[in-house]
């Protein structure tokens, strides 16, 4: 029988790594098919005051002092910063008759220690009284059940990019503690247990708790993140506190009113024709009146009708139109409604409202030419056979060349109006809007393109395309956007203001909603008419505005200063969104498809072909390409 060669040493420590080897790379195959393995980062490293996570950055902190009382919604402003960060809460519930026998006990030393005190002539302690107070009203609320008591602990691990970021972050959430009488330590030589405790893990390695009842546990509920998410509406972006969607049916509110704030070049346009292509995929008609020619490419890409209104144009609207309501409540008033709306439009035409050096609004009109303005408008209907009654009005309107004649033939001031009235009928502004109507609305979008007209008409055109509009909508009911772009041109007369006003409180009833957009902040606001649309808005959108609008927005919006000083710094599609009593901070979403259609940005016409990502670090925000979000850097 052989014998069996005798290994050296060099071999058997050549196996023995041959076999080491074999074992690694099986765990390495093994651990590979692990799910540890997929989400785990590229390394850890502790340290006493912080940890990092592969290229991140972290530090744990914890709550360890609370006020005497604290009130709901006080975790809202962690919860809401623009940060990146874990909470986590610890809430362990006490039995009620361990807590009894020691606030029975805690109420005695209390007692004797004050009655003591009285003994020596000591000056009362406040502090002392306080704690003798709360141990016996909790005493009291614990022995009927009304509280119960718990042991809580709340840990909050923060993420940055580098350590004087890190620390930077930590500043800004101990001074928002502070201002509210919260106090946060570190958790030195404990950074691993903090990342433990604050990882979805339910493991509390730091074990740091304070008492409290019911009351106070019930103020630290964590949901304060404003949620605009319904189950139907429009997507109008992602919100940025929680990066959940922004879905929103305006016509769910009081009304479907909207206001829109923005300095040139934010978004304003652009976000208001998003919304207005993704209404009408769930069934709503949109009116547009476009001073800038901005609409026309979406327009003709959703087969709109785009009616251009200019002096050489062959479109007419006839402002004596009367709404087709005979089988509605409101037909005996059609016509004396029809009337105070061209009473403000004659006025308009005729000079409009001025400001008077004592600061008074004066009529351009004294009350002689009212009177007559008034009854010539009367006799006008009458003479084309139109009365209050609602089967006079399918017959043919009058038009303005018949209020000049009528105004030219009767007494009193009317000779004189018919000749400041002339060149709306035979001078430089004649036809546009002195013959009959030849337009149609019936689709589902319609554009009323402004821009070629005279700046001193632009104001007359916008309150007649309004006034039919208006008749349309009263005439037809059925969902409908209608969006004034630049709507501070109406707010410049008293009695186009007034109409707009008009407009926006009675659109509800009409299953109407508008949209006023406008940059000049200060005009708009600074009108009494302009701060009542808003009033009767339920939605707001502010983009990034000028300083000097950032504060006349703060008076009106009650914003708070950080909200104030990311008005004036937000990038283009990004801003403040309100709806109802929630606002959230929001970023604008287009497709690449919607892209096309509606960015007026030569820059933005048509993005580069999306991508595949790569993974992103815990807690990065999506890729933000020329201001919008790609469509194609997150996933739902």
């Amino acid at each position: 029988m052989a014998k069996k060669k005798k290994l050296d040493p060099i071999d058997i420590a050549a196996e023995q790594r041959a076999r080491e080897q074999v074992e690694v790379e099986q765990a390495f195959l093994k651990g590979m098919t692990t799910l540890r393995d997929l989400i785990a980062p590229s390394s850890l490293e502790i340290h006493s005051s912080h940890f990092r996570l592969g290229t991140k950055y972290g530090r744990t902190i914890y709550i360890y002092g609370y006020p005497r009382e604290i009130y709901t919604g006080w975790l809202s402003g962690l919860i809401n910063i623009d940060e990146v960060l874990d909470i986590s809460m610890f809430i362990y519930p006490v039995e009620s008759q361990v807590v009894l026998n020691n606030l029975r006990k805690k109420v005695t030393q209390l007692e004797a220690t004050m009655s003591i005190n009285s003994e020596k002539g000591r000056t009362r302690d406040p502090g002392l009284e306080a704690a003798l107070q709360d141990a016996e009203e909790l005493r009291d609320e614990l022995q009927v059940g009304s509280e119960r008591f718990f042991r809580f602990g709340i840990y909050v691990t923060l993420y940055a990019d580098s350590l004087d970021e890190l620390s930077f972050v930590q500043h800004k959430i101990e001074t928002m503690f502070g201002q509210q009488l919260i106090f946060s330590k570190v958790a030195s030589s404990q950074q691993e247990q903090g990342l433990n405790s604050t990882i979805p893990q339910m493991s509390d390695q730091l074990q740091i708790r304070r008492n409290m009842n019911t009351g106070a546990i019930s103020t630290s509920f964590p949901f304060t993140s404003a949620d605009l998410t319904q189950e139907k509406g429009v997507l109008y972006g992602i919100n940025m506190h929680n990066n959940g969607l922004v879905i929103f049916d305006r016509f769910s509110l009081e009304n479907a009113n909207m206001v829109v704030f923005a300095k040139s070049g934010a978004g304003k346009s652009f976000t208001v024709k998003l919304e207005a292509l993704r209404s009408m995929m769930i069934g709503s008609d949109v009116l547009i009146i476009d001073p800038e020619n901005e609409y026309q490419k979406l327009s003709e890409a959703v087969g709109g009708s785009y009616i251009r209104l200019s002096l050489n144009a062959d479109t007419r609207i006839n402002p004596f139109d009367l709404p087709r309501v005979i089988d509605n409540d409101e037909a005996d008033d059609a016509l004396r409604a029809n009337l105070v709306t061209l009473h403000g439009l004659f006025r308009l035409m005729l000079g409009g409202s001025q400001m008077a050096a004592n600061g008074q609004l004066m009529s351009g009109l004294n009350p002689a030419e009212e009177a007559d303005l008034d009854q010539g408008l009367i006799d006008t209907y009458a003479r084309a056979g139109i009365t209050s009654d609602p089967l006079t009005h399918n017959s043919r309107p009058p038009t303005i060349s018949d209020f000049y004649d009528t105004l030219l033939h009767m007494g009193g001031t009317g000779p004189a109006l018919a000749q400041r009235l002339r060149k709306y009928t035979t001078g430089t502004f004649a036809g546009i809007f002195s013959q009959q109507s030849n337009i149609d609305i019936n689709n589902n979008m319609v554009v009323f393109n402004i821009r070629d007209l005279e700046e001193e008409l632009r104001p007359v055109a916008m309150y007649i395309v309004l006034s039919h509009i208006w008749n349309i909508t009263r005439t037809i009911q059925k969902k409908r956007m209608l969006i004034v772009d630049e709507a501070w041109q109406l707010l410049k007369y008293d009695d186009s203001a007034n109409f707009l006003f008009s407009l926006a409180k009675r659109a509800r009833k009409y299953y109407l909603g508008l949209t006023t957009i406008t940059q000049d902040v200060e005009d708009f606001m600074g009108s009494k008419m302009g701060r009542a649309i808003v009033a009767n808005s339920s939605m707001q959108l502010l983009l990034k505005q000028s300083p000097s609008a950032v504060d006349v927005l703060s008076d009106v919006f009650k914003l708070t200063e950080e909200e104030k000083k990311r008005l004036a710094n937000f990038p283009v599609g990004q801003g403040l969104f309100f709806a109802g009593q929630n606002h959230v901070h929001i970023q604008i979403v287009p497709s690449q498809t919607e892209m096309k259609l509606v960015s007026s940005d030569p820059t933005q016409a048509a993005p580069a072909p999306t991508q595949t990502a790569a993974p992103q670090a815990a807690g990065e925000q999506p890729v933000v390409n020329n201001g919008y979000m790609d469509p194609g850097s997150f996933k739902l």
